[in-house]
C-alpha cells in the first residue's frame, strides 16, 4: 500500500493526499533534522518538480498542512505524474537521504 492517494474531490477535480508521519522514512527524516509534516512533504514536491520534472510546474497546487500534504488541480495526469516521483521517497531511505542533501547543497530550504 502506499502512502499515498489520488482522490476525485468532485467531479474533474482532483487531490493527492499523503498523511504525513506515516510513511517508512518518518524517522530518517527527523534524524536529518526535518520534521515529516505536510510542509516539509511539499517542499519534497517543489524540490523533484523544479529538479526533475519541471514541466509539471504550475500544473497543480498545494494546500499542505502539519498533518497532511495536498496537492491539488484538475489535471489529474499532472497529479499522478507528482505521485509517481514523490511515491519512492515515501519508502526508500537511501532516496530521501540523497534528495534532502542535495537540496541543502542546492539552498533549497524545508519549510517544515
Amino acid at each position: 500500500m502506499t502512502a499515498m492517494r489520488l482522490i476525485e474531490t468532485t467531479p474533474g477535480k482532483f487531490s493527492l493526499l499523503l498523511d504525513a508521519g506515516t510513511t517508512d522514512v518518518d524517522d530518517l527524516v527527523e534524524q536529518l533534522g526535518h520534521e515529516p509534516n505536510g510542509y516539509f512533504w511539499e517542499g519534497v514536491a517543489q524540490f523533484l518538480v523544479s529538479t526533475e520534472s519541471p514541466a509539471l510546474a504550475e500544473r497543480f497546487s498545494y494546500d499542505p498542512e502539519g498533518g497532511m500534504f495536498c496537492a491539488y488541480s484538475e489535471d489529474q495526469t499532472a497529479l499522478q505524474k507528482l505521485a509517481a516521483l514523490m511515491t519512492p521517497l515515501t519508502t526508500d531511505a537511501d532516496r530521501m537521504r540523497k534528495l534532502i542533501t542535495s537540496a541543502k547543497a542546492s539552498g533549497f530550504e524545508f519549510d517544515d
